[in-house]
């Protein structure tokens, strides 16, 4: 009985054994199961706030539109400075009649044209002229240096013009110096303003386009800002002399008062002095 007993005892502990032993297994793949999923949702839920962040895109720059409207130096532009060379020869006048020719090579330097307009004793318009891309005198003359040679016309023409038509670049007439317009384009009297140009460049280079109009028949080498180019008479007045209407033997010309021609070569002849 007592064997009975034992035996009963023993088997009964053989069974709970296996049952512990084969149970265990798939409670712990069940256990290891839900983990999993619950790992993979936690997983899913980062991973969706991760890229759920990314629908908010960064704030965009504010777009630069301060250069809009302007024209800016070609990089085939340049200032040379024709004086400096040992075999320079000053030709400007070297024609039948002894009058001073636009078109050429410029015959003075940047520093004589900063020197002339340093002593003449008034302030530069830096504060207009620097929204315009010339801050000061230096760069203002360099621009007309640049622009008068990509065309052919001489620096100094274009720049004794510009002093005379702006009173030093003081204006003071129909025309203002945020116009940009420096040889009185379209001023036509009457209190009309003009033309204007949405830079310093632009400005001088309708000026040299419009006095490459008057000197010759040649075509432009940039492209043409000059909206009044196609009114003059092509060829009317190749010298310095006869851009005034009064002095030109063909009735046209740039200015219509008295002595204009004149009062550039004094200027002219004041420049190479210096």
């Amino acid at each position: 009985m007592i064997r009975n007993k034992k035996a009963m005892l023993f088997c009964s502990q053989i069974i709970l054994t296996g049952a512990l032993l084969t149970g265990a297994p798939c409670l712990a793949s069940g256990a290891t199961g839900a983990n999993a999923d619950e790992n993979t949702e936690t997983d899913n839920n980062i991973s969706d706030s991760v890229f759920g962040s990314s629908d908010t895109a960064p704030e965009s720059e504010e777009p630069d539109h301060s250069g809009e409207g302007q024209i800016h130096k070609p990089e085939s532009l340049d200032a040379p400075d024709f004086t400096a060379d040992p075999d320079f020869v000053d030709d400007s006048t070297d024609n039948t009649y002894g009058y001073y020719t636009i078109m050429g090579e410029t015959t003075v330097s940047l520093a004589q044209m900063t020197s002339q307009y340093e002593e003449q004793g008034v302030e530069y318009p830096s504060a207009t002229l620097k929204e315009g891309g010339a801050e000061t005198i230096d760069e203002f003359c360099t621009i007309i240096l640049e622009e008068a040679n990509a065309e052919g016309v001489r620096g100094e023409v274009v720049y004794e013009q510009a002093m005379l038509e702006t009173g030093w670049l003081q204006y003071g007439g129909d025309s203002g110096a945020s116009q940009f317009n420096f040889a009185g384009i379209g001023t036509t009297g009457g209190g009309v303003a003009g033309v204007s140009y949405p830079d310093v460049r632009t400005g001088i280079r309708a000026q040299v386009q419009h006095l490459k109009a008057y000197a010759c028949e040649e075509a432009l080498n940039q492209d043409c800002v000059d909206t009044r180019f196609d009114l003059v008479t092509r060829g009317s007045a190749p010298y310095v002399e006869w851009l005034g209407q009064q002095e030109n033997p063909n009735g046209g010309g740039w200015a219509a008062g008295s002595d204009y021609g004149e009062k550039l070569r004094k200027l002219l002849a004041q420049l190479k002095a210096e």
